[in-house]
């Protein structure tokens, strides 16, 4: 059994969630590396030890050991090399779920270069937006939908000149990556002089799901990877030489939350499963079949499973799952424990940082909170005059920058001087999140700044309201949102889809009100009810409130 954490954090073991909070320290050279420090490092000291297990719906599985993926990287970089890819230059990835994508980001650490992942469902005018802005220099894709011609003409609209590769395919003006490399010594030195990386270089940049506006640019140093052992250790709480699975896209930060660096530091192997079209039932089978240990997925996933029926299905292996990315229903919650016995465990983060807030592992897992704050980030809730708020008052959370960035917090929005200082004044990064403390210390979410609903007085936040329409029998999805009204304000309005078998009426529109009323508290029932056939959603799959409260402005 082999892991690398002692090599970057000081103490390992600790007793109690407050000895974590105070003791959790990391430690690091100045030219730390992911590629060299983790990968080849464990590629030296074991390197059979299995890093990465892939399989899809074609019957495809792949097993890789540090070994291998030193190796590939390796060859990988001199290919990026040769091609003309040096430190500080952006390369854009739209992998899907590939095993190419951790050579390929592995490789441009090695490089220093900077990969920018992007999902596969970005169409011209996403595409062209994110070359322009990052004047991205390469790209590496699947053959998806339209990718390729997306690619080519956001190319000839800006007059660029790029290179690009393509996976496991031949196109005319693309370079087949498996193919390239092939040809590729498996030696690659680790760079010196200015050509050398360095821990505080920027190497990562995620696009924001741009649920408010157009996406920014969120630019991650080199120890964003070593914010995320929290994450893997003491949140996911994966198992040494076990087996770890978050569900994710490569094109979604939460991919390198659960699928990357914390876990692999930590000593863990990962399961991927590249499906062609999402089957709840059928992610389920495979995270059985393969033995997998810990398990990170959305609320949506949960829910998913739920839904389809996942009583008598062999949970025994699984020893701990967790879930971010929004607040997670407590029915689910409910119902998930009563097939599985397992806890689902809540946390909070950001594109700008890693795991904030989490249910670490001393902390017993209470509905509706996200847990407490990370070692790495001295979280507090301020009002608007920054000032601290009282136990069961609300506030933004922030994060403390008086003893400075700790790694995994962001580096900057690239390029973008005015949406930092908004984001960071006053001694402050603001998360544009709501939430209040309870008497136990635990942290619950209400909702984005901008999401809040005020009326007649009140303060609703949309979770708490989502999360209770979503109970009801006949609805499959849901949105809460502000609408104006003259004598209150706003009132709550729910935007809804229905469950398969049930119609609009008058009549269900009362009873999920009055459903409402009876899982809440009953102010916050939704006044107005739309049933709809889809919501407007980023992307990412972020619901775009913003987008339902203009239409509905435009309309007054």
């Amino acid at each position: 059994m082999t892991s690398l954490i002692s090599d970057f954090v000081e103490r390992v073991d600790f007793n109690s969630y407050e000895d974590f909070y105070e003791n959790f320290k990391l430690k690091y050279g100045d030219d730390y590396n992911f590629g060299f420090d983790v990968i080849d490092k464990y590629a030296e000291i074991d390197p059979e030890k299995r890093a990465l297990i892939w399989v899809n719906d074609e019957g495809e599985k792949h097993t890789f050991t540090f070994e291998d993926l030193k190796r590939l990287s390796n060859k990988t970089a001199n290919l990026f090399k040769k091609m003309g890819i040096k430190k500080g230059d952006k390369v854009m990835l739209t992998l899907k779920n590939r095993y190419e994508f951790w050579i390929t980001m592995i490789a441009l650490h090695k490089i220093g270069a900077i990969a920018i992942p992007a999902t596969h469902m970005l169409k011209h005018k996403d595409i062209t937006f994110r070359l322009e802005k990052a004047n991205v220099k390469m790209i590496v894709t699947v053959e998806e939908d339209d990718l390729i011609p997306d690619y080519e003409k956001a190319e000839q609209d800006l007059d660029y000149d790029l290179k690009k590769l393509v996976i496991e395919r031949d196109f005319d003006g693309w370079t087949n990556f498996n193919k390239a490399i092939e040809e590729e010594s498996d030696v690659f030195e680790r760079p010196t002089g200015e050509d050398k990386p360095m821990a505080d270089d920027v190497f990562l940049i995620y696009f924001t799901s741009g649920t408010s506006g157009l996406p920014k640019m969120v630019a991650h140093k080199h120890t964003y990877g070593l914010g995320h052992i929290p994450t893997a250790k003491y949140w996911h709480k994966v198992v040494e030489d076990g087996v770890h699975h978050t569900t994710s896209d490569t094109g979604w930060g939460k991919a390198v939350w659960g699928n990357f660096y914390g876990q692999w530091i930590a000593g863990t192997a990962l399961f991927i499963y590249d499906y062609d079209r999402f089957d709840g039932i059928k992610l389920l089978e495979k995270v059985i079949e393969n033995k997998v240990n810990t398990f990170c997925a959305p609320p949506t996933i949960y829910r998913f499973l739920i839904k389809g029926n996942i009583d008598g299905y062999d949970f025994s292996n699984l020893t701990h799952v967790s879930t971010a990315g929004e607040p997670l229903p407590p029915e689910v919650s409910n119902k998930f424990y009563e097939a599985s016995g397992l806890r689902i465990h809540e946390a909070f983060g950001q594109t700008e940082t890693t795991l904030a807030i989490g249910t670490y592992e001393w902390i017993e897992p209470k509905l509706g909170s996200i847990g407490k704050p990370s070692p790495l980030f001295r979280v507090k809730l301020l009002d608007e005059n920054d000032q601290e708020v009282d136990i069961g008052e609300e506030g933004e959370i922030c994060v403390d920058l008086s003893e400075g960035p700790q790694p995994g917090l962001f580096k900057e929005y690239y390029k973008d001087p005015e949406k930092q200082a908004a984001a960071w004044h006053d001694g402050y990064y603001h998360c544009g999140d709501t939430a209040w403390k309870d008497e136990d210390g635990y942290i619950h979410f209400v909702g984005r700044n901008d999401d809040i609903i005020k009326s007649s007085g009140y303060r609703i936040g949309p979770y708490e309201v989502e999360s209770a329409v979503l109970s009801h029998k006949a609805v499959l999805n849901c949105a809460i949102t502000a609408f104006p009204d003259e004598i209150r304000g706003q009132v709550v309005k729910a935007t809804i889809i229905l469950q398969p078998g049930y119609e609009p009426s008058e009549e269900l529109k009362k009873d999920i009100q009055n459903h409402v009323k009876h899982t809440t508290a009953p102010y916050k029932y939704p006044r107005i009810v739309d049933f709809v056939d889809e919501i407007p959603e980023t992307i990412s799959g972020k619901i775009r409130r913003v987008e339902i409260r203009e239409n509905d402005q435009s309309k007054q």
